[in-house]
């Protein structure tokens, strides 16, 4: 068969003849089966049964939650299929090009499926048991070029939907079809020549922009009551799944039945031969994904509960989703973050800015059950990341604060841990986790503290060595004037935060990265100095491992990188440590200063970049013509003259003062405002403290000099570092052995 052609296309779109149609409605239901177009079905081998010949829609006018009794059915329902594996494909505005991405990968993931014989559940006819499901969040937000792209797949047509039936208004456009073609992403036509076969769609396009979570509720409240699958797969739009992924991320609930979510590998797009590296933003991303799916999520699912599952990849056991006979459980909390957007408290809104690390937790701490999750490292989805500084910095603000509040949450709710069914040695592993968490997060929390107090002992301690690399005098005030520097940038961090926006202060952020970058640059090459300095003087005193300048500074130091690189060649994957690893640790003072003080002023914006929904207003009426003339509806003369007679009488009358009433919106964003400002205070304070503890003068008796005070505090925060990332490399050991033994 040949491999079919894009059609040539006219410039503009023509006018469509229309014909009215009675139809009958199936319970009440607008429900349609459109023929697909002759060019299309004569291109596909598969051309007997309905799904190939019809396009089915449906006018959605009910919830969600209403989806079911409201009697609209699927094709599954009724054509009694029974499907393993229900794929949510969630659309903004993305183009075609994003969506052929990951569109693409999934087809070529189900015909291995098909391939796989000797499988007790996959075979030749597979992807009868696999749908995919597209849900677009907003008719007047998706992009054109989508629907275009919909239309050549044959489950989209023109012209079908409509906003009322019966006088209800439709929530969602329901448009189901197995396909037998893909268009990849440089929109070339793949068929069953190529290897693509049929694939069942369901696109829902809902009516109005209602954020991501009201797009999962459709998925799981909806349609996944009505499919009843084994397991549902979240993708996000523009992740690609790699060869056989989908698959191996699968595999581990077949396994595992314990197995409640499972997430696969995110890897940053790098381009053709690594190019996107060049940008020390993408290179430092693509480190910062690769260390955290080596030393982190291994760790994580060793102890049984892995803080998230990334939506660009992650998958759940529908069963484990489930809520008990009460309502309750962890959909239910999932999706209290819809209702509290609008009218919740600042603490919920901005933990639920991260709601997939609520299910993460509730699915774990589950009442009366066992469920635990886990990471397939040998599952993959590559995604975009952020090349520019201004989307870089909004993107980690709502990153930040979703997982700083949520990781509160988990933290205070973690004795329903109790109430599970988990083992007694699993609930103890859960426990070590906790105390692990919460060393983490109190790190976090001093983060800025720390990084200056480094910064300042560090290049204090250049000027007070008996061998400097230049003389004490340049190096004491090359250390008083980046310090004085460093908190004017400080200061102007926190002016901007507050009350500017990242794309209209893009060259400012980019100015002050730079700076901390070559700050970054002169504190290494203090450290390596001083490093240098104290072994030249161990070694002519043989107390090489006793001198506290080459324990504390290369022993540490250096550990903590050892470590990165042994877990990465432990992963058979070290290459980002070559390409990658200098721009991180350049970028590292940018990620605890800017993006944190970023977040932190930030915290009462709890938006997802949803745009409102503008409503037409028609109450002063409408004039309606043709250029020459319109028909406009006035007051007559004498309802003038009346008019104008009221106006003087009001005018005569005194009116009170009104009482000052401030509006409801009004006041959510004064709480939210003074919720960010105590926070930001709490959070300055608290590590000025430190930092004026540290760096007194003065002799504090409890503490001890100066000296003592420094060079205790320098060991403790490199031993402390150095020993979290020991545990994790423990972690990622035991994974890794785990894997070799159980084969997931």
């Amino acid at each position: 068969m040949p491999t079919p052609t894009i059609p040539h296309l006219a410039p503009a779109r023509q006018p469509r003849r229309r014909t009215v149609r009675r139809v009958p409605l199936i319970e009440g239901n607008l429900v349609l089966e459109c023929p697909v177009p002759d060019q299309y079905l004569q291109s596909v081998p598969r051309r007997n049964k309905k799904e190939f010949q019809e396009m089915r829609y449906s006018a959605v006018t009910a919830d969600p939650a209403d989806f079911s009794e409201n009697n609209y059915k699927l094709r599954q329902e009724l054509m009694e299929r029974q499907t393993e594996l229900f794929i949510c494909i969630t659309l903004y505005n993305e183009d075609e090009i994003l969506l052929s991405r990951t569109l693409h990968g999934i087809m070529k993931n189900i015909n291995s499926l098909c391939g796989r014989s000797r499988s007790r559940t996959w075979g030749v006819d597979s992807w009868s048991q696999v749908v995919i499901c597209i849900i677009a969040d907003g008719r007047d937000k998706v992009h054109p070029r989508v629907l275009d792209y919909l239309s050549a797949l044959g489950v989209y047509q023109e012209g079908v939907a409509k906003n009322f039936v019966n006088a209800k208004q439709v929530q969602a456009h329901l448009y189901e079809y197995t396909t037998q073609i893909s268009l990849n992403p440089e929109m070339k036509f793949k068929g069953a020549s190529d290897n693509i076969v049929p694939t069942q769609l369901l696109f829902c396009l809902k009516e109005k922009n209602q954020r991501k979570i009201n797009s999962h509720r459709w998925f799981f409240q909806a349609f996944c009551p009505k499919i009843n699958p084994n397991v549902c797969m979240l993708l996000d739009v523009g992740t690609r799944p790699g060869t056989n992924s989908i698959y191996r991320l699968w595999k581990t609930f077949d396994i595992n039945a314990h197995v409640g979510g499972a997430c696969g590998e995110v890897r940053a797009m790098t381009g053709p031969a690594g190019v996107a590296l060049l940008n020390p933003l993408v290179a430092t991303q693509n480190f910062e994904y690769k260390i955290s799916n080596i030393l982190d999520k291994p760790l994580e699912s060793v102890l049984g509960y892995i803080q998230v599952l990334p939506g660009a990849f992650s998958a759940y056991r529908y069963s484990a989703l489930q809520n008990d006979v009460n309502g309750l459980g962890p959909l239910q909390k999932y999706f209290l973050g819809e209702k509290l957007h609008s009218d919740g408290g600042i603490f919920e809104a901005n933990m639920y800015l991260a709601e997939d690390r609520i299910l993460c937790f509730e699915l774990v701490a589950k009442k009366n059950a066992q469920w635990v999750l886990h990471y397939v490292s040998n599952a993959y989805g590559e995604t975009d990341v952020p090349n520019g500084v201004p989307e870089f910095v909004s993107q980690r603000r709502r990153w930040l604060n979703g997982s700083f509040f949520s990781g509160i949450y988990a933290l205070f709710h973690w004795g329903k841990i109790l109430t599970t069914r988990h083992s007694i040695l699993r609930k103890c592993l859960l426990f070590i986790e906790l105390i692990y968490l919460s060393l983490s997060w109190i790190f976090s929390w001093f983060a800025l503290g720390n990084f200056f107090l480094c910064f300042y002992i560090i290049t204090l301690s250049l000027s007070t060595i008996q061998h400097t690399p230049f003389d004490p005098e340049t190096a004491k005030n090359v250390h008083i004037g980046l310090t004085y520097v460093y908190i004017v940038l400080l200061i102007i961090l926190f002016l901007f935060s507050m009350g500017n926006r990242p794309q209209g202060s893009k060259g400012t952020y980019a100015l002050i990265m730079l700076f901390f970058a070559g700050l970054m640059g002169y504190i290494i090459f203090a450290s390596v100095w001083l490093a240098y300095v104290g072994i030249e003087g161990a070694v002519a005193t043989d107390q090489l491992l006793t001198d506290g300048s080459f324990r504390d500074i290369l022993i540490s130091v250096g550990a903590t990188y050892a470590l990165y690189w042994l877990a990465s060649l432990l992963f058979l994957d070290p290459w980002h440590m070559i390409t990658s690893c200098i721009q991180y640790l350049l970028m590292t003072p940018s990620y605890i200063n800017i993006l944190n003080t970023y977040a932190f002023c930030n915290t009462h914006d709890v938006s997802w970049g949803t745009k409102d929904i503008h409503v037409v207003a028609t109450d002063l009426g409408i004039v309606e013509g043709d250029h020459q003339q319109a028909d406009v509806d006035m007051p007559e003369y004498k309802d003038v003259g009346l008019l104008y007679e009221d106006a003087c009488v009001n005018l005569r009358k005194r009116e009170r003062d009104p009482p000052n009433k401030i509006d409801p919106k009004t006041k959510q964003e004064d709480y939210y405002r003074a919720f960010r400002t105590r926070l930001v205070t709490t959070w300055i304070l608290s590590n000025l403290i430190l930092v004026a503890i540290i760096t007194t003068a003065l002799n504090l008796d409890w503490l001890g000099d100066f000296q003592t005070r420094t060079n205790g505090y320098l060991a403790f925060v490199l031993w402390s570092v150095a020993a979290l990332a020991a545990v994790r490399f423990i972690g990622s050991l035991c994974y890794r052995t785990f894997s070799i033994f159980t084969g997931s």
